[in-house]
């Protein structure tokens, strides 16, 4: 069965990755799971004195930290069931009847990776646990788990608003090519708006790209815009969705010109750090 993941921690971004997920889950009709990942490396000791000690004390002071490590671990893993319940429960309070939770220990991107089977949209704050009270700063995992996961990903800002419109960034490439076909045939952006851009010249080649591109979302009953756009990438998409006022972007990871350079290179993290909107990542 292929669930929406809500990937959750302590963060307080949780409550638009909460709210995002509950609104991807009923948009696609899917089962929702939260999951939570308890990273090993959480549970360490900060500072390790073993070769600061005597002979006699030290296999004693060994004791005790492993006993100090093993109820840390038993108290960060209750602390994630509470974050799970609280999550399930407001999610309950959104519409969403069933919510599945999973806790795993190890890393965030090797996780969704073994479970990419089950993997029908993954949603993930841009800033994570370990960026609370540090601005624009991304999640730690998040490059990683963008390069790694190859499923859809929806990367959600600190606050929650109800996707109106959306804009697909646009470079006719196979992964793009893919990505309108996908939302031509998904019920995720049903009914809104749709816009797609390319920023490259003004050819009659990227202008046959767009109307193939609006002629396949126009057959999955979208309203479509087109634009081609000069100038910086990063920019130029910034401007065109403030000047539209689009609740969403949508990109490919892997893309073949300037879109491709932008997306899997620091500008990314860069535009992601700004963002104030969602950015749906397709592979």
């Amino acid at each position: 069965m292929s669930y929406v993941i809500g990937c959750i921690d302590a963060a307080t971004a949780n409550t638009a990755v909460c709210d995002y997920s509950a609104w991807a889950a009923k948009q696609l009709s899917a089962p929702l799971m939260l999951l939570h990942v308890l990273e090993d490396n959480s549970l360490e000791a900060s500072t390790d004195v073993t070769g600061n000690i005597g002979l006699g004390t030290r296999e004693h002071l060994l004791e005790q930290l492993a006993e100090l490590d093993e109820q840390r671990a038993k108290i960060a893993l209750k602390h994630g069931h509470m974050v799970l319940e609280q999550a399930a429960e407001k999610i309950q309070q959104l519409g969403v009847e069933t919510v599945h939770q999973r806790q795993r220990h190890g890393e965030l991107a090797t996780t969704l990776l073994d479970m990419e089977e089950d993997v029908r949209l993954a949603v993930l704050g841009l800033h994570g646990e370990d960026s609370v009270n540090q601005l624009h700063k991304v999640g730690s995992h998040l490059e990683t788990v963008i390069r790694t996961v190859h499923r859809p990903l929806l990367l959600t800002p600190d606050s929650f608003s109800e996707p109106k419109s959306a804009m697909l960034a646009f470079d006719g490439s196979p992964t793009t090519k893919k990505g309108i076909e996908l939302l031509a045939q998904s019920p995720m952006f049903k009914g809104m708006p749709v816009h797609v851009v390319m920023v490259d010249a003004d050819t009659a080649d990227n202008r046959e790209r767009l109307e193939w591109a609006a002629q396949q979302l126009q057959g999955g009953g979208h309203e479509v815009k087109t634009a081609l756009l000069a100038g910086d990438v990063e920019q130029a998409l910034h401007n065109y969705q403030t000047e539209q006022a689009i609740d969403i972007m949508v990109m490919g990871a892997f893309g073949h010109s300037r879109i491709r350079q932008f997306l899997v290179g620091s500008t990314t993290m860069r535009m992601l750090q700004e963002s104030s909107s969602p950015v749906l990542v397709l592979r």
